[in-house]
């Protein structure tokens, strides 16, 4: 079944995907932080993408061209009328940033697995290494509807502007300057800190330990305890976009926010950009 409770039914539990792993009319898409995770284990009959590789363009440092995310549903036999279940490691980073990019680009039933790979690994359902093979679609995805994305300048002049809300949903430790991305993470910035005005209200508050997300009731106490609510123009971002699409998908799926986007050029883009104003609450020369 899909999980009740939220604005839109966009979330399905692990008994729905069970009983749709056969289902022709459903693609189960796995996105993971570790692009190694899939070969090891994944749903039966669920297809792989590679978020390095296949959902970014490292030359433009973008998101997949229509054309290159086209091609990328093709051959995973989908078509317009397919319902996309996402699901991934780091309880739906990349899933959700995967979603976000599918939104942008005018796919119809897009929905998330609620918990993601750990809560499948966790209970012990079906796990498969057969890499499925689909007959090839001639889908073509529509063009880009950048009405869900934010840009630099679209922060930049509106930085004393009440009506908008920056969320910074990082860890406290980059928001406050201590570092500038997690460990092991190889995308960085010149510079530590984060966007004046910002709200820090990290990704992870929107989940439980085992990876489910909270209950609607949670997430908007959780928001509107920092002044993000439904009445303002929200900007989510974080380092390079993909933490900051899983707080999208929070507030503009399960909560049911209009205006809110997502600012994928994030930290790696604001904190690198000459002369862009910061705030670092720790001491300049640290980090």
């Amino acid at each position: 079944m899909t999980v009740s409770g939220y604005a839109t039914e966009v979330l399905v539990s692990t008994d729905w995907a069970q009983q749709h792993i056969d289902d022709s009319n459903v693609r189960f898409v796995e996105v993971d932080v570790d692009t190694t995770a899939y070969e090891q284990s994944h749903i039966p009959g669920a297809v792989g993408w590679n978020w390095t590789s296949q959902l970014s363009d490292g030359i433009r440092r973008d998101i997949a061209s229509r054309e290159e995310f086209s091609k990328l549903l093709q051959q995973g036999g989908i078509g317009p009328d397919t319902t996309i279940v996402l699901y991934g490691d780091n309880n739906n980073w990349f899933a959700a940033w995967a979603y976000w990019q599918l939104k942008l680009y005018g796919h119809r039933d897009v929905r998330i697995l609620n918990g993601g790979r750990k809560f499948w690994l966790d209970n012990g359902l079906p796990l498969s290494t057969d890499v499925p093979s689909y007959p090839a679609t001639d889908y073509e995805l529509p063009e880009v509807d950048y009405s869900l994305r934010a840009f630099r300048d679209d922060i930049l002049p509106r930085l004393d502007d009440p009506q908008l809300v920056l969320v910074d949903v990082r860890s406290p430790a980059e928001f406050n300057g201590e570092v500038i991305a997690p460990p092991g993470m190889s995308e960085t910035a010149q510079r530590a800190g984060h966007i004046p005005g910002a709200a820090s209200i990290p990704w992870a508050q929107t989940v439980r330990e085992d990876g489910t997300f909270k209950s609607r009731e949670e997430l908007e106490q959780l928001y509107s305890a920092k002044g993000v609510t439904s009445d303002k123009d929200v900007i989510a971002y974080c380092r390079i976009g993909e933490r900051s699409s899983h707080s999208w998908f929070v507030l503009h799926e399960l909560l049911g926010f209009r205006r809110v986007r997502n600012y994928d050029g994030s930290w790696t883009e604001w904190g690198s950009m000459v002369g862009m104003p910061i705030e670092k609450p720790v001491p300049a020369g640290v980090a």
